[in-house]
């Protein structure tokens, strides 16, 4: 790829020429709005020739200001991981649940765009101590579905199951009946539901009552896929986090029923999720990062859903234009923001080893290779 002299000075049009992963040819002006132009600009400086051309990558499930190994970060730690994030080439993140307050970070214009679910809602000792809201009966789960999706930016995050430690195993969280009343509470916002769901039982109450998607979907059955994929319910499995489930059964050595579920879930994920991809399940691509995986991993991500069965273009639009879409932000149309990527090579060629060449928020360039500057 061929490039002029340097970025271009804030404000100043410019325009970069390649070609979309399908090989059509792309032509996106940017003028000094930030915004790309239908028209071509006069002036404007060519920045970028030849390269592959993506909208701005999606990590549609992340945690902005959860720390790596547990914790809260402040606002400058917050920030690093949004940083790390955009320089992956993730410019629309969907923070599925976390108690840090990022809203400092909408009118940054370095800052990746966050999509938030709010916090996580749960009961007592029934996920991970300090994250979720905790409710001591379940009957206030509406009204608390309803602030939250009030407080978020139309999501809201249920912890759908988790281990019990009363039966020593992974169980549902909440009765049937109350989901149907909570996620018809959230659709009365205007919001969309989803949840956390590591094991098989949750799944029919949730998927019942009416969910948006599903996290992980580790224990998804045939059932549960057909529902799914019936019904147009999303599944992003964070396939990176999975990773983690045979440590996660090593330390529960207190709970032997609950550790062999976990590597059982693990030992059949690929074949789970590549049945789910199979019956039309719409997937997206989602890290987890924080807590348990580190921030700037949407690459590992896509590498991971090829090989539970998404074509290369099929796993980058899991990532890019596809996500971008299912969370109501636009591509590449004029009169939008000028979100984008553009790889040298064919970042289908080695997904592992892709990084973008040129990464361009709301019509500025935060990121470029150094052969390109």
């Amino acid at each position: 790829m061929t490039a002029g002299s340097g970025a271009p000075e804030i404000g100043e049009p410019f325009v970069v020429r390649g070609k979309t992963l399908d090989g059509e040819p792309v032509e996106l002006w940017v003028g000094s709005d930030g915004m790309f132009s239908s028209e071509p600009i006069p002036g404007a400086e060519t920045i970028s020739v030849g390269g592959w051309v993506l909208p701005g990558l999606v990590d549609a499930h992340c945690h902005v200001g959860i720390r790596y190994g547990g914790g809260i970060e402040d606002v400058a730690g917050a920030r690093a991981q949004a940083v790390v994030e955009r320089d992956a080439g993730v410019l629309l993140l969907r923070d599925a649940g976390s108690p840090a307050d990022t809203r400092s970070f909408d009118d940054d214009p370095e800052m990746p765009r966050i999509v938030r679910a709010g916090r996580h809602i749960a009961l007592p000792k029934r996920y991970i101590r300090g994250l979720p809201v905790e409710l001591d009966d379940e009957t206030r789960l509406p009204a608390e579905v309803a602030r939250q999706a009030r407080a978020g930016d139309g999501w809201v995050k249920l912890v759908g199951d988790w281990i019990d430690r009363g039966t020593g195993d992974l169980a549902p969280l909440w009765s049937d009946a109350i989901l149907v009343d909570a996620i018809a509470a959230a659709h009365r916002e205007g919001a969309r539901v989803t949840a956390h769901v590591f094991g098989e039982d949750a799944l029919p109450g949730l998927l019942a009552a009416g969910i948006d998607c599903i996290e992980h979907g580790t224990g998804l059955t045939d059932d549960t896929i057909a529902t799914m994929a019936a019904g147009g319910i999303a599944l992003v499995p964070t396939l990176v986090n999975i990773e983690n489930f045979p440590e996660i059964a090593d330390s529960a050595t207190r709970f032997p029923v609950y550790a062999a579920h976990m590597r059982d879930l693990h030992a059949r994920v690929a074949d789970t999720i590549g049945a789910a991809h199979e019956a039309g399940v719409p997937i997206y691509a989602g890290t987890d990062a924080g807590g348990h995986v580190r921030h700037g991993r949407i690459a590992d991500e896509i590498v991971a859903l090829g090989r539970v069965g998404l074509d290369p273009t099929e796993a980058f639009a899991a990532a890019s234009w596809a996500a971008r879409t299912w969370l109501g932000h636009p591509s590449l149309e004029p009169g939008t923001p000028a979100d984008f990527v553009v790889y040298t090579d064919d970042p289908r060629r080695d997904p592992a080893a892709a990084s973008p060449d040129l990464v361009v928020l709301r019509g500025a360039v935060v990121g470029r290779s150094p052969a390109l500057a």
